[in-house]
């Protein structure tokens, strides 16, 4: 339904900003969508210094190359696959948000109606201090276990016993009492990650996912910002297409989109849509300055 239509890079105090500041500050509601860009400008990179300051032996052992393909690997034992998990869940989901580009949207839209949808799975909005009854995590949390059959529709926080997994393994390996079992049929645990059929939709999950819908369904044809960030091609279905979708059906609707690489709209609604290919984080801090001038 949709033809692309590529963008030009914006230059300091381009017109874009200083539209996108309008539409957050005139909007009726803001639905942001958030996929692994904003992250990323956040300082939560998966290869790099980052992966190696953290993963060394694991590198030197068996040639890793970025943290999220050698979550793939198929360790030979539990003791060192989760030795590798728990420093990955820990740095990822624990050890803190580290720029500012969380924050900044906060301060932009904390006074808006708003609601997040996000891919991410690194609980980086609510460590921000976003409502937690305005997120949907689609994909899961790295927080959160599951049973890797999976027998029951159930998860269960890690973060104690990851803690406790990242203190006190030695030589790439957590102490066989430290493995996660399912209380209910003893299998292993897994993450609870949207990697394939065994993904576990927990009642946490369908409760965001009722409030979302209830979100839309109550801004039907209001002045409704779609404020995507970050989103690349991997699953567009999930944000990027239905917000362009949604745009279209709706003339007081705009779409917004800020990513570095991939910022691109539809011809469709290009006369609805904001579009500003550059770091999130920079523009986020660009569009807070131009806030507060104008206050």
């Amino acid at each position: 339904m949709f033809s692309k239509m590529k963008t030009m890079k914006y230059t300091s105090g381009c017109l874009q900003i200083e539209q996108l500041t309008e539409k957050i500050h005139t909007a009726d509601a803001i639905v942001i969508g958030a996929g692994a860009g904003m992250s990323t400008s956040a300082g939560y990179t998966y290869s790099g210094k980052r992966f190696e300051d953290n993963f060394s032996d694991f590198i030197q052992k068996y040639g890793f190359k970025d943290m999220y393909s050698a979550g793939f690997y198929p360790f030979e034992t539990l003791e060192e696959h989760w030795a590798y998990w728990s420093r990955y869940i820990y740095i990822n989901r624990y050890a803190g948000t580290q720029g500012d580009a969380y924050k900044n949207l906060l301060e932009l839209v904390k006074d808006k109606d708003y609601f997040v949808l996000t891919t991410n799975v690194d609980h980086c909005f609510q460590n921000a201090g976003f409502d937690k009854r305005r997120l949907f995590y689609t994909q899961g949390d790295y927080g959160l276990w599951q049973c890797s059959k999976p027998c029951h529709d159930k998860t269960y926080d890690n973060e104690t016993i990851v803690r406790k997994m990242v203190a006190e393994q030695r030589n790439m390996r957590v102490p066989s009492g430290l493995i996660p079992y399912c209380p209910v049929c003893g299998a292993p645990m897994s993450m609870n990650l949207r990697a394939d059929e065994t993904f576990v939709e927990d009642k946490g999950w369908h409760e965001a996912a009722a409030r979302y819908q209830e979100f839309l369904r109550c801004h039907t044809g209001l002045s409704v910002l779609f404020l995507e960030l970050g989103v690349g091609g991997n699953t567009p279905g999930i944000i990027k297409y239905p917000f362009w979708q949604m745009t279209y059906q709706n003339a007081k609707a705009i779409y917004a989109c800020i990513n570095l690489s991939e910022a691109c709209i539809p011809a469709e609604i290009r006369k609805q849509s904001v579009s500003i290919a550059g770091d999130i984080g920079t523009t986020l801090e660009r569009i807070k300055e131009e806030v507060y001038q104008n206050k």
